[in-house]
């Protein structure tokens, strides 16, 4: 059903409302699943470390923005290609779809790899920068090292799952992913533990590493061999298109900013966050965890509307394009307000299964209950980047996130922290997404995005 819908989108045939929120739910429940299942292996992997003790977590804590950035940063390289292949096949134009997927996969592979080597070369020297104490630093120096190796499997695993969503197919990565988590608390169990090898944080990033490569080559097998669209064709050669290469950049590249810009900002919030003390760390750290179970959903509807809003523009359906941005950002932000209940309501019991440490409990609920109203409006701003993301309008959610991260969150939170510590913080963290998602609602409503999509064609 849902691949039928999405064919009478591309053929001109219009969808009800009902129809409309269909397709949105089946689109968005396999990512959203997915996106639970990671966060569920993100708290089941801070669980088992954190029974290592504070250091330990406020190790990987300590350089936990750091990875976020250098994958990030190497995940945002598929943007403009991926965004690029829903166009074409929304304009039922395959062949394309495929040689563009081609080479993005070769152009991402290539500039991981270059994010790689320069991680692993700076990870002894990143967290002491991070004026992480001397009891943490080797640990952190290790996970961080370990961690960067896995950064091109990483890559390749993203842009396939997004080459797959691209396609309309949200339920293959879904699964992988899942399996992925599994795979991944298994394997932490035997790296972490006397029972196994006992390598405590080492064995932790080293077991989501090995899941990750995993899932990559599921996914690349499913690519290239069971995809009914992505999947290799007899004589079709890769045919190197510089013009689609600098589209794919031209959209790609705002992403790749976005990310590096936000991810900075998060290691700047650590440092603002570290001469606070460990304790301040572990919470931050687990309190991040936390949260993210309540808006990394938004991220799999934010999926999910690139594919469906690069796919009607695609099919040049703008009157379908508006109508189903308004319904997914609406959709959006009632899930989301929800959460944020469920997090101010039950923030005790989300940290006690992270860390059994009072202290750093106590910490953490308190931070939460402030950020939890701040839910509504930053599940806008996720999902109307997905929205504008489908219409390659790439480059105001880079500048709405640099002014709200860098101009406001962050001289907030040094300001704050100095006289309220991390709960000072983490209001100015508050305040900025509140912010950030009213940015966003206003460009949404505007309808300036759409220009994005309808102008540039691929030839």
């Amino acid at each position: 059903m849902k691949k039928s819908l999405l064919m009478d989108v591309i053929e001109g045939k219009n969808l009800s409302f009902a129809q409309k929120n269909k397709l949105i739910i089946q689109l968005s429940l396999p990512t959203i699943f997915a996106q639970i299942s990671t966060i569920i292996m993100e708290y089941i992997d801070a669980s088992m470390v954190g029974r290592l003790g504070a250091n330990d977590s406020a190790s990987i804590g300590l350089v936990s923005s750091t990875i976020w950035l250098l994958t990030g940063l190497s995940s945002s390289f598929n943007a403009g290609f991926t965004v690029l292949m829903t166009h074409c096949i929304g304009a039922n134009e395959k062949k394309e779809a495929r040689n563009i997927m081609k080479q993005g996969f070769l152009v991402c592979l290539t500039l991981s790899v270059i994010v790689s080597i320069v991680s692993i070369v700076l990870s002894p020297i990143l967290p002491v920068w991070l004026k992480g104490n001397v009891e943490i630093i080797k640990n952190a120096s290790n996970y961080l090292k370990i961690y960067s190796f896995f950064i091109p499997f990483h890559c390749m695993n993203v842009m396939a799952s997004f080459c797959l969503q691209a396609s309309g197919n949200m339920k293959i990565p879904s699964i992988f992913n899942i399996l992925m988590c599994l795979l991944n608390v298994i394997l932490n169990y035997y790296f972490i533990f006397p029972a196994g090898l006992n390598m405590g944080v080492k064995g932790a990033s080293l077991a989501t590493g090995l899941s990750i490569v995993f899932c990559m080559i599921c996914l690349l097998f499913f690519i290239f061999y069971k995809s009914e669209i992505l999947s290799f064709q007899k004589k079709e050669r890769i045919s190197w298109d510089l013009i689609t290469i600098k589209r794919a950049f031209q959209i790609g590249f705002p992403v790749t900013i976005e990310s590096a810009l936000t991810s900075l900002s998060y290691i700047v919030f650590t440092r603002i966050v570290a001469p606070l003390g460990t304790l301040s760390i572990a919470a931050n750290s687990f309190a991040i965890t936390a949260e993210s179970l309540c808006y990394m959903p938004a991220y799999g509807i934010a999926n999910a509307a690139t594919t469906i809003i690069g796919q009607t523009l695609g099919a040049r359906r703008e009157d379908m394009t508006i109508s189903f941005a308004y319904i997914i950002t609406f959709f959006t932000v009632i899930m989301m307000s929800f959460s944020g209940c469920l997090l101010y309501f039950f923030s005790q019991e989300m940290i006690q299964v992270l860390t059994p440490d009072i202290e750093v409990q106590n910490i953490a609920v308190s931070i939460l209950k402030i950020e939890a109203f701040a839910e509504p409006l930053y599940g806008a701003s996720i999902v109307c980047a997905g929205i504008f993301r489908g219409a390659k309008d790439t480059l105001s959610s880079t500048r709405f996130n640099f002014i709200s991260m860098w101009l406001v969150r962050l001289p907030l939170a040094y300001i704050m922290s100095l006289q309220y510590g991390l709960k000072g913080a983490w209001i100015s963290m508050c305040l900025e997404l509140c912010f950030r998602g009213s940015l966003f609602l206003f460009r949404l409503f505007r309808k300036t995005w759409l220009s994005y999509g309808l102008i540039i064609k691929i030839n």
